[in-house]
């Protein structure tokens, strides 16, 4: 009995946790229209690359770059979830705090990894993408976003 509500308390706690994470920070309106804007700007950019992938996935064309060992079609649809359908959440404000996750793990594999011995003039999208992810992480998505009406 005790561990019957030891893991419906755990369970309880886990989804208070998600909702304080998911639920947006109060802004002043003009903050968070500067978040909107960042969020769907940042966010229509990256889904144009991600979209681009999902074209080359969809033709056929698997290759794709294995950074971390995972091999290449999986690193490639890893990619594709992350670049286009996270994004797709993020511009709608959606599970923003959760669909950043895989965002910021993906520039990061591509600013330390796959262009780690590039020259940082190859390297800075990445980082100006992880950047501004770290930024709406810390703000969440703001008063603009289905979050908002949802939490």
């Amino acid at each position: 009995m005790k561990s019957c509500l030891g893991q419906i308390t755990l369970k309880l706690n886990a989804q208070v946790m998600l909702r304080k994470f998911l639920k947006p920070i109060p802004l002043p309106a003009s903050a968070a229209a500067g978040i909107l804007l960042l969020r769907v700007g940042v966010g229509v950019l990256m889904l144009l690359h991600g979209y681009a992938k999902l074209q080359r996935a969809l033709s056929g064309d698997l290759g794709f770059a294995d950074p971390i060992g995972l091999g290449e079609e999986v690193s490639l649809y890893l990619t594709i979830f992350s670049e286009f359908f996270c994004s797709i959440l993020l511009v709608i404000g959606l599970g923003t705090r959760l669909a950043l996750i895989p965002l910021l793990f993906t520039m990061a594999v591509v600013f330390l990894i796959v262009h780690g011995d590039d020259p940082f003039g190859d390297r800075e999208h990445a980082l100006i993408f992880f950047i501004t992810y770290l930024t709406l992480l810390a703000t969440g998505p703001g008063r603009y976003s289905l979050d908002q009406r949802l939490f």
